[in-house]
C-alpha cells in the first residue's frame, strides 16, 4: 500500500522525520496486557487499562470468549491500536467459517494473484498473501509474469481465472509496469471475483446510499474494522481523510460517510490542511509521506489511523532503513486517545480483509450461509 498511498501524497508540503526518530521505538516500550473483551466501559477514557468492545463481523456470529492484545494507556500517551492482534482474530474467524463450509459443501475458497515484474516490495506482498491463505485454508493460485510481458498476456490470465470455478477471488498486484493500462487490467476482473473492490461498479455502489457493493477495498475496510473492534464511535463524529487515492482515500471517506460521520478530504490542493485536520475526532492518513502529520495537526483525544508505510534511512537498521507512517507517532501519540503503529497497525488488516472478501465471494458463489 505504500506505493498506492505515495501517489496521492507527493505534492503535499514536505515533512521530515526529524523529531520522530524514536516514534517506532515508543511502541515497544508501552506495556502490553492480555485483556478479556467486554461490552461495557468507555473505551477511550484515559485510565491505565482498556475494556474493549468488539463486534464480530466476519462470520456473522458473536464471540464472547475472544481475547485480543491491547496496550495500556498512560496520561501521557494514547492507546496503541493493535492491528496485528485484530487481524489474527479475524483470520481465526475466517478459518472457522472455511472449515464449516468445507464440511458442509466440500468447497474450499480459492484466491488467484497475478504478479508482473520483479519489484521486491510487490513480491513480498504476494508472498505474505500466500502464507495468509495457507493459514486459514484458502487455496492459493499464483501467476508471475516478466516485466516486459504484454497487457494481452495479463488479460488472458485474468480471463482464465474468471472462467475457473475453483477461483473465487482475483487480485492483480499493483503497481503494474508503465506500458500497461491499469484501468483496462482491473476492469477485466469479473466483478463477482473483484475481492480488491476496485471495479468501478463496486466503487459506484459504495458511493450510493441504500446500495451495497459486492466488495469494499481491503485497506479502507480494514481501517473501519479497527474502529469497530476498538469500540470507536463514528456516527455523528467529524472525520478527516488525508489523501484521495482510488485505493484508500476516496473509499475510506465513503465508508465513513456511510457510518454517518461528517467527512472532510484533505489533499494536495487543500488550503490549511493542519487546521482542517485538527477539527477531526477521527483521522485516517493515506498519503505516503513520512511523518507529514505532526502532533500539532491532531485534536486532543482524536483517534488516528495511519495507513502510510514509508521507508526512511536508518544506519542502525540491518536493512539500512526502517518503516514509519504518515503520522509522527512520537508527537501524535501524546495527543491522540488512540493511534495505530507502523508497522503493526493497518498493514495486517489489509490482508485479513482480503481473506474475508475471498470467503464472502466463495459463500456467494455457492449460496452458502
Amino acid at each position: 500500500m505504500a506505493a498506492a498511498a505515495a501517489s496521492s501524497g507527493m505534492m503535499f508540503s514536505s515533512a521530515t522525520s526529524d523529531g520522530c526518530s524514536r516514534g517506532l521505538q515508543r511502541v515497544s516500550s508501552i506495556t502490553v496486557l492480555r485483556l478479556g473483551l467486554t461490552r461495557s466501559a468507555a473505551v477511550f477514557s484515559r485510565t491505565r487499562t482498556i475494556n474493549i468492545q468488539v463486534r464480530t463481523s466476519i462470520s456473522g456470529r458473536s464471540s464472547s470468549s475472544s481475547v485480543i492484545t491491547a496496550a495500556t494507556a498512560t496520561e501521557a500517551s494514547g492507546k496503541v491500536i493493535d492491528g496485528k492482534s485484530v487481524a489474527k482474530q479475524i483470520r481465526e474467524e475466517i478459518a472457522t467459517e472455511i472449515s464449516r463450509m468445507k464440511a458442509s459443501t466440500g468447497v474450499v475458497p480459492g484466491l488467484a494473484v497475478i504478479l508482473v515484474g520483479d519489484r521486491k516490495d510487490s513480491a513480498t506482498y504476494v508472498r505474505n498473501k500466500k502464507k495468509a491463505c495457507e493459514s486459514v485454508g484458502i487455496e492459493s493460485y499464483e501467476v508471475h509474469l516478466a516485466e516486459d510481458s504484454s497487457e494481452k498476456e495479463v488479460l488472458q490470465h485474468i480471463k482464465g481465472f474468471n472462467d475457473d470455478p475453483s477461483v473465487n477471488g482475483i487480485l492483480v498486484q499493483l503497481p503494474l509496469p508503465s506500458h500497461m493500462n491499469e484501468q483496462n487490467v482491473l476492469n477485466a476482473v469479473c466483478i463477482d471475483k473483484d475481492v480488491d473492490g476496485f471495479n468501478p461498479l463496486n466503487i459506484g455502489l459504495l458511493a450510493m446510499r441504500d446500495r451495497e457493493p459486492l466488495f469494499v477495498p481491503c485497506t479502507p475496510k480494514g481501517c473501519i474494522e479497527l474502529l469497530h473492534r476498538y469500540g470507536v464511535p463514528i456516527k455523528g463524529k467529524r472525520a478527516v481523510v488525508i489523501g484521495r487515492s482510488n485505493i484508500v482515500g476516496m473509499p475510506a471517506a465513503l465508508l465513513l460517510q456511510r457510518e454517518d460521520a461528517t467527512v472532510s478530504l484533505v489533499h494536495s490542493r487543500t488550503k490549511n490542511p493542519e487546521e482542517i485536520t485538527r477539527q477531526a475526532d477521527i483521522v485516517i492518513s493515506a498519503v505516503g509521506k513520512p511523518n507529514m502529520v505532526r502532533g500539532s495537526w491532531i485534536k486532543p483525544g482524536a483517534v488516528v489511523i495511519d495507513v502510510g508505510i514509508n521507508p526512511v534511512e536508518d544506519a542502525k537498521s540491518p536493512r539500512g532503513y526502517r518503516l514509519v507512517g504518515d503520522v509522527c507517532f512520537e508527537e501524535a501519540s501524546k495527543i491522540a486517545s488512540a493511534i495505530t503503529p507502523v508497522p503493526g497497525g493497518v498493514g495486517p488488516m489489509t490482508i485479513a480483509i482480503l481473506l474475508s472478501n475471498t470467503l464472502v465471494a466463495a459463500k456467494r458463489a455457492h449460496n452458502f450461509k
